[in-house]
């Protein structure tokens, strides 16, 4: 049976569906123990030969099925685990099929269940088929009618896709709600809600003058908490008819938040459903980075209506497609939003911490995985991010026009269908009128390029030449590398911070930044014009996700700092100077850094979100990844060591930022933030020196009024060690413990913080009354928290972090397979560590894999992170 389940699709397996099914008409009779779902389908063979139709089905109770009204025997279909077979079809007909499902037991959040004593689906990947039997593939698309009915006064509010055609009252105190969607589209989409909300509704006016009505369905008594949710979902549907030229299509766009989610948020068509975490923020429950996410999520659902749902992908292989794309659009909405340099910085943050990992570890796959076992594996940071940097890759490779006209080409062109990655890159290929063959390389190899550049200046000749070489580490499956085109900005600065402009071989006229691609393993670029020995700067706005080797002395990187025009530049200076002192590569610099972070502070004014960044150092997973043979321990030493350096040399001037008060009235503009953002940056290096500022961060505590403000002084509180950390965790307590998501920060902000009895205030949470491992928040909160925010802990010399979160995802496993197999990624970087680590984690690992019952989902993770 194991070999039986974990069956290996592979992309070069791809056939298209033998039959498509163009119409489908669904009615819901809910009930929370039994609902009965009735589907009825127009099916018609895609091809001549006769063949079996197979339909997808998990969990489900079969009560009838009929072709063109008339009952099927037994003989003609046949029930196999996952399938439901009708053997001999004829080439069109109507399929009628009527299941009974329980919502209320489905724990694995798939399909439809119960949260907060109310109905939700979620159907992306697979879940769909957890509803009706189905063929549950994206390249099959229907037009959706769905009828749901149900106890009027218990399910005041009846929701799906499209738009709302009828509703009323029937007999016994029901009623009805009927939602027609017009727009093809695959089973992953189709989304239905039902219950008792709160709601705020607006309207949008689209450019051609369309009115479409707005609504966010939320818990009773959260309503208000949702006007910022409303706010960004506006700008988003603006700022898509103005940068990309897509006009919202149905007369209606709803979003429900609930608290049972395994996501952060599903662009099912017209009816967004989201965790709830990432729609409710105020002042006093949200922090600075909940407006940012909400902002940006709300944004990038939208956005998918249609890079996602007008187009959706041929098959789960192009996941990237929908996802890359729309995290690109996403980050281009946010930059516009808010500070474009600031944002950058943010989106290279993310993609090192989240996807360099995965792409260094034996989890490492391709843009575009060649095969999988459960594709919600693959819903990972190389998918998202690293596919986001493909696009912005593409768009500087062949240039703004020509991205812009491919853009809108490929809107045209693919409409309404099932796309490839070769599909798109088609449409950029004839805008630009040239070949991107080499570019699909991005796509098919996974790791993350390293470039080893080196410069040589002749004063004689006033020349300039840049050796820059690539290679792409081996990856699992994939020894055999080949070289990719590299988009690189490169500007030259002189070592007094004059900006020295040149002409690049070949070209004519003297430029202050030269756009070069770089395709070959090695290339010479030279510089003529130069009148001394420049800085290069070869990764202006990370035009690129690789790793760069670049040989520059410190004091260069000082120079940089100081005086170059690029932001990530200036930011991407001062990190690889204290990540060179945390890794011990140079000596005796920390106090020209912390001058230089001295700096940042006389122009924080200027920019303080970007001064916040500059002060806040390379974490402890960066330095882990990072080090060729990592100590935990010694790393975290060293990075503390670092801080106080600093901390000492600024303290005079932290301390009153530290000490600034509240903003009030509070707003969560990107200035607003930026100046709260610079505050938590000084407490968290003064947390560097220990107990003895425990009275800064007391009174942080104390006159915080957002809860940005109140998250950063329990931070600081926890990082240094005082004994003040426990008693302010209690007052929070005492204060939110009705706010589940507040709650939810409660948990995080103690499994997070690098406390000595990290693992143990773990494991006495995980008893608490208040941790549910049905609700993914929760177990996020805890789980995720610590393994993947407190690296000290979890890479525990004695394996207690690594046991700990095997045992939960054991625990975890058999409610909410999905889930259990995402929080075991921190894994990943296992064989990194010294022999001591490495049998600690196997062990654990191995343990798991043992497991006679495993999902599949978590067993793939395993053998994956194993092998």
């Amino acid at each position: 049976m194991r070999d039986a389940e974990n069956v290996t699709i592979r992309l070069a397996d791809y056939q298209p569906p033998a039959y498509l099914i163009d119409e489908i008409a669904l009615v819901f009779s809910l009930e929370p123990e039994q609902t009965l779902v009735a589907a009825s389908s127009h099916v018609r063979r895609s091809g001549a030969e006769r063949a079996p139709l197979e339909l997808n089905g998990e969990r489900l109770e079969l009560q009838s099925v009929a072709i063109d009204g008339e009952p099927l025997a037994p003989s003609g279909y046949r029930v196999e685990p996952g399938k439901l077979i009708i053997l001999d079809p004829p080439a069109s007909f109507r399929l009628d099929i009527a299941t009974r499902i329980s919502p209320a037991a489905n724990t694995h959040l798939e399909g439809l269940y119960m949260s907060g004593g109310r109905f939700c689906t979620q159907c992306e990947a697979e879940g769909f088929r957890a509803i009706t039997y189905y063929l549950d593939r994206p390249d099959v698309l229907a037009r959706f009618a769905v009828r749901i009915e149900a106890d009027k006064a218990a399910y005041p509010t009846l929701l799906s896709n499209g738009n709302l055609v009828e509703s009323g009252d029937m007999d016994g105190g029901r009623h009805f709600a009927v939602w027609i969607d017009p727009h093809p589209k695959p089973a992953y989409l189709f989304a239905l809600c039902a219950g008792k909300y709160e709601s705020i509704h607006d309207t949008f006016t689209t450019k051609s003058g369309r009115h479409v009505a707005l609504g966010i369905y939320v818990d009773p008594g959260d309503a208000e908490r949702a006007r910022y949710a409303m706010d960004a979902l506006k700008r988003s549907m603006k700022w898509d008819e103005e940068a990309f030229q897509r006009e919202y299509d149905l007369g209606a766009f709803n979003i429900v938040a609930v608290r049972d989610f395994n996501f952060g948020a599903m662009e099912n068509k017209g009816l967004n459903i989201f965790n709830s975490a990432l729609i409710l923020a105020d002042a006093d429950t949200a922090t600075d980075a909940d407006f940012e996410a909400i902002e940006a999520v709300v944004g990038h659902e939208y956005f998918h209506n249609w890079t996602g749902n007008r187009i959706t992908c041929r098959d789960w292989f192009q996941l990237c497609l929908k996802e890359g794309l729309t995290v690109y659009r996403e980050q281009e909405f946010s930059a516009d939003q808010r500070s474009r340099p600031v944002q950058r910085i943010k989106d290279v943050k993310r993609l090192r911490g989240r996807q360099f990992g995965e792409d260094a570890g034996p989890l490492a796959h391709p843009v575009r995985p060649s095969s999988y076992q459960k594709i919600d594996n693959f819903y990972t940071a190389t998918v998202y991010e690293k596919g986001g940097e493909l696009i912005r890759m593409l768009k500087r490779i062949i240039g703004a026009e020509a991205f812009a006209r491919g853009m809108q080409l490929y809107f045209e062109r693919c409409d309404g269908a099932a796309a490839t990655i070769e599909d798109f890159i088609a449409c950029f290929e004839e805008a630009a009128g040239r070949n991107l063959e080499d570019f699909k390389r991005w796509y098919e190899q996974a790791g993350t390029p390293a470039l080893h550049v080196r410069g040589a200046y002749d004063s004689k000749a006033r020349t300039y030449e840049l050796r820059i070489a690539q290679r792409t580490p081996a990856t699992p499956g994939q020894s055999v590398k080949h070289p990719v085109p590299i988009p690189l900005e490169i500007g030259l600065l002189a070592p007094d911070g004059a900006i020295i402009a040149s002409k690049i071989e070949g070209d004519t006229i003297s430029r202050l930044q030269h756009h070069v691609v770089v395709t070959a393993p090695e290339t010479t670029l030279r510089f003529g014009d130069v009148t001394e020995a420049p800085i290069p700067s070869v990764l202006r706005g990370f035009s690129a996700p690789v790793t760069l080797d670049d040989n520059l002395s410190v004091a260069q990187r000082l120079a940089q700092m100081a005086h170059d025009p690029d932001a990530f530049t200036r930011w991407e200076a001062g990190q690889t100077i204290a990540r060179a002192i945390m890794l011990g590569e140079v000596k005796d610099a920390a106090p020209a850094l912390a001058k230089a972070l001295g700096r940042e502070l006389d122009r924080a004014q200027e920019d303080p979100a970007f001064a916040a960044l500059a002060l806040r150092l390379p974490d402890l997973n960066e330095l882990i990844l990072a080090s060729p043979a990592p100590d935990p321990e010694a790393l975290y030493a060293a990075r503390e060591t670092l801080r106080r350096t600093v901390a000492t040399s600024l303290r005079e001037r932290l301390q009153p930022i530290a000490a600034a008060p509240s903003e009030t009235p509070f707003s969560a503009s990107a200035e607003a933030a930026g100046r709260r953002a610079l505050k938590a940056a000084a407490l968290d290096l003064l947390a560097s020196l220990g107990p003895d500022q425990s009275a800064t961060f007391d009174d942080a505590f104390d006159t915080a009024r957002s809860m940005s403000e109140t998250m950063a002084a329990l931070e600081a509180l926890g990082a240094s060690g005082g004994d003040g950390f426990d008693e302010a965790l209690s007052r929070f307590y005492q204060r939110w413990q009705a706010n589940p998501l507040v709650i939810d920060k409660w948990f995080a902000v103690q499994a997070a913080s690098p406390r000595a009895d990290a693992l143990a205030r773990a494991q006495r949470l995980r008893e608490h009354p208040e941790f549910n491992l049905k609700n993914p928040n929760r177990v996020r909160s805890l789980v995720a928290a610590f393994a993947m925010r407190n690296p000290r802990a979890f890479h525990a010399a004695d394996g207690g972090g690594y046991r700990f979160l095997a045992s939960l995802a054991e625990q975890i496993d058999p409610l909410n397979p999905a889930l259990a197999a995402r929080l075991l990624t921190p894994f990943e970087s296992w064989k990194r560590f010294d022999a001591g680590r490495q049998a600690h984690a196997k062990a654990a690992l191995e343990g798991l894999v043992a497991l006679t019952h495993l999902s599949k989902n978590t067993r793939e993770m395993v053998e994956r992170t194993l092998a």
